[in-house]
């Protein structure tokens, strides 16, 4: 018997309208994928998560805190308290840029399997948001193995690490936000993040008091200090573990990272929109 195909008969081609599943529930889904995947390779991230924050340590608080001679800046602190709080904000922005370049480029580019999330009832905006959310989690996992190293090396003075770690998630989910924006419109094979990586995040990692106080630069380098989201971070981690840290200050650091971040929100938003909504 010959079966009608007539266009009458045919029911619709389906259409993901990200009204059938909740935007919390598409992201949850989301990260189900991501941390299956994380699952199997998560040894791969030993090395960046565990063993390169020892070697950092051993090396600039003990290496070359025992070369420091000038302990004024240092308000009684040892060397390595003063760069512990600072070498995480620097090592969790890192983190944070890599999550948020290749990776995303490749879901857009390689994998493509951004393409097929969307075919899904899963917005991008959805996507993007459990991208985000997963990065945050990744940098979580990253700063917590830190912390506990750090803590075997004495590098902390009291329980204003556990403010510290959540500051310092934040920071990175602030750097992230606007860098997955960026990868969503490049269309090249990622060269643009090498660059961004040396000429960007590696001076800010340099010169926003990381290892030495700001003042001690050129006064025409201080504006680029105080845009620059390393600093803010610093400012805020550095203080909560160390003391000394006043109000204002404080509320001033982190109405920028925030409004960093949102910043990046709302054009990764639109960018994933753009490039996934044919």
């Amino acid at each position: 018997m010959a079966t009608d195909t007539s266009p009458q008969t045919l029911a619709p081609p389906a259409r993901a309208t990200g009204t059938v599943v909740g935007p919390w529930r598409a992201m949850a889904l989301r990260l189900e994928v991501q941390w299956a995947w994380y699952r199997r390779y998560w040894r791969a991230n030993l090395y960046s998560s565990g063993l390169q924050p020892l070697l950092f340590l051993s090396a600039m608080g003990l290496g070359l805190g025992s070369q420091v001679k000038d302990a004024s800046f240092l308000g009684g602190h040892t060397y390595l308290q003063y760069i512990a709080p600072t070498l995480l904000v620097s090592g969790i922005v890192a983190t944070a840029v890599n999550e948020a370049g290749h990776p995303v480029l490749s879901g857009f580019k390689w994998k493509q399997d951004y393409i097929a999330v969307v075919a899904t009832p899963i917005t991008p905006q959805q996507l993007y948001g459990a991208q985000l959310l997963w990065i945050a989690l990744r940098l979580s996992i990253s700063a917590v193995i830190y912390g506990i190293t750090a803590a075997l090396f004495g590098a902390w003075t009291g329980f204003g690490v556990l403010l510290a770690l959540p500051l310092t998630v934040f920071t990175g989910a602030a750097c992230a936000a606007p860098v997955m924006a960026f990868a969503a419109v490049t269309r090249g094979e990622g060269h643009a993040f090498v660059a961004l990586n040396r000429f960007v995040v590696l001076p800010m990692t340099l010169f926003a008091g990381t290892y030495f106080p700001v003042d001690r630069l050129p006064g025409p380098c201080l504006p680029l200090v105080w845009i620059s989201p390393i600093w803010h971070g610093n400012e805020l981690v550095r203080g909560v573990t160390l003391g000394g840290l006043s109000p204002l200050p404080a509320l001033g650091h982190a109405l920028f990272l925030l409004a960093m971040l949102v910043a990046g929100v709302l054009l990764g938003h639109r960018n994933f929109s753009r490039r996934l909504v044919v």
